[in-house]
């Protein structure tokens, strides 16, 4: 009988190698003891030698196996070593991940309105300032910036509470972002103000058809509970370069036409240097905001 890996055995495996070297050890004691049995039988050298060379083996397996106890106890270490390794590697990845995750989210907080999710003034004029960085001077008009404010929104929270004030800016926040572009950005500046930026070639009557839009999309009846209210806003519209070549001075002149659009009832406005707005007059004669006339049990906001 000889020695040999267990079928299926992994020759790597300390225990395996042990096992081994026990077997091995055992055969060689027993030809060891059958040739002394041999030699004392037949009394012949070619025995003795035998015994010799086995004894010879054996004492170099005694001296092999405490290297072999050292190499695998080496191993072993190893092995825990790169366990530990492998651990710390994957905690270390999840902490990295959770980190990144919540840097995403405080950018988010920090440059989205709490209460619409919609970007907030810092990310409006980041964009701004980003877009108008790419234009050349003198290049045809390819940005606009539209400034809206609600007329009398104030009313709305005084006769109704903050609450539904509140309902009423996430309702027009939904709006104004449902009918602009994909690629266009809805901002609310703050309070009552929203801003719209429009990139691509812009042309005023094109600005003054979705100045239009958003006006008649904001100003169509909202239910809140079992409130049915309206609000409308005044829209001021500043196109670059033409109104202003920076960030700063394209928000000035849209908010400029839009108080001009706010005194004169005239739905939107765009800006002009020489002071005078151009205006387009819509719905001039616009009631300050109030319940729908429908909704008889409701009575009216007071102006």
């Amino acid at each position: 009988m000889t020695a040999s890996l267990p079928g299926g055995a992994d020759e790597r495996s300390p225990q395996v190698w042990q096992s081994l070297l026990s077997g091995i050890h055992t055969q060689l004691q027993a030809s060891a003891s059958a040739c002394g049995c041999a030699q004392s039988e037949e009394n012949t050298p070619a025995p003795a030698l035998m015994h010799e060379r086995l004894r010879q083996c054996l004492d170099a397996l005694a001296q092999l196996q405490p290297l072999l106890d050292r190499e695998f106890e080496r191993l072993h270490q190893m092995e825990r070593l790169a366990r530990e390794a492998q651990a710390a590697l994957t905690s270390a990845r999840a902490e990295l991940a959770c980190t990144q995750d919540g840097e995403r989210r405080a950018r988010h907080l920090a440059l989205h309105d709490a209460l619409t999710a919609l970007p907030n003034r810092r990310f409006f004029i980041e964009r701004l300032t980003h877009a108008t960085a790419l234009l050349e001077a003198g290049e045809p008009a390819r940005l606009a910036v539209i400034y809206l404010d609600l007329d009398d929104f104030k009313p709305v929270n005084d006769a109704y509470g903050h609450d539904i004030g509140d309902e009423m800016l996430k309702v027009v926040a939904r709006r104004l972002d449902r009918r602009v572009r994909s690629e266009d950005m809805v901002s609310r500046l703050g309070g009552d103000e929203f801003a719209c930026l429009r990139c691509g070639p812009v042309s005023r009557p094109e600005l003054s058809r979705l100045a239009r839009k958003l006006y008649e999309t904001i100003a169509a009846p909202m239910q809140i509970g079992n409130l049915r209210l309206r609000v409308r806003p005044s829209i001021g519209i500043a196109v670059h370069p033409a109104d202003g070549s920076t960030a700063a001075t394209l928000m000035r002149s849209a908010d400029a036409a839009m108080y001009a659009a706010k005194r004169s009832r005239a739905g939107h406005v765009f800006f002009a240097k020489a002071g005078e707005m151009r205006r387009d007059a819509m719905h001039a004669d616009a009631p300050a905001p109030q319940r729908d006339p429908d909704d008889r049990a409701a009575g009216a906001v007071p102006a």
